[in-house]
């Protein structure tokens, strides 16, 4: 009995995922295998459908809409892309976001024109030393060592909480 309903719906399937693939972006074989599961699941469970063929199409949109909405929310890798980069598991975005607010803060606490300077030289605008001398309205011959002064002091700042990790 199985047997036979498997054979006379084979041809009907094919046509049905192909058709539904289609306009579905799925692949045909994938939508033909979940339906081949979901039929064998019921005859397993002794509920074969009354209407085999009809039964046969809905299952086959079902399975379709479902890849459509799993495919909105899934993301493509671009290619060569990592499955996982291993850099963006929630643990070393943690630390990365504490060791910046530490950074932050050892900043704010620097004497002078220190703050203003290491903002600019930490900006993610990366502005050229003739910008940042500009801005802060110092020449840009005194920013070398006056970024090293700073530098210093940022390292005295931070030593103690580097040391006491």
């Amino acid at each position: 009995m199985t047997h036979d309903l498997v054979t006379s719906l084979r041809p009907l399937l094919a046509a049905e995922a192909a058709a539904e693939a289609l306009g579905s972006g799925a692949e045909p074989g994938d939508l033909e295998q979940a339906v081949w599961l979901r039929l064998l699941e019921r005859l397993d469970a002794q509920d074969p459908p009354r209407d085999p063929r009809g039964w046969l199409r809905r299952a086959v949109r079902a399975e379709a809409r479902r890849n459509r909405r799993i495919s909105r929310r899934e993301t493509p890798l671009a290619a060569g892309e990592p499955a996982d980069s291993g850099d963006r598991d929630p643990e070393r975005l943690a630390l990365a976001a504490a060791r910046r607010r530490v950074l932050r803060d050892a900043v704010r606490r620097l004497p002078g024109r220190c703050p203003r300077l290491m903002e600019a030289l930490l900006s993610p605008h990366d502005p050229t030393y003739r910008d940042i001398a500009r801005e802060l309205g110092i020449s840009q011959g005194s920013l070398g060592p006056e970024r090293s002064r700073c530098l210093g002091c940022l390292r005295r700042l931070l030593t103690p909480e580097v040391a006491a990790r």
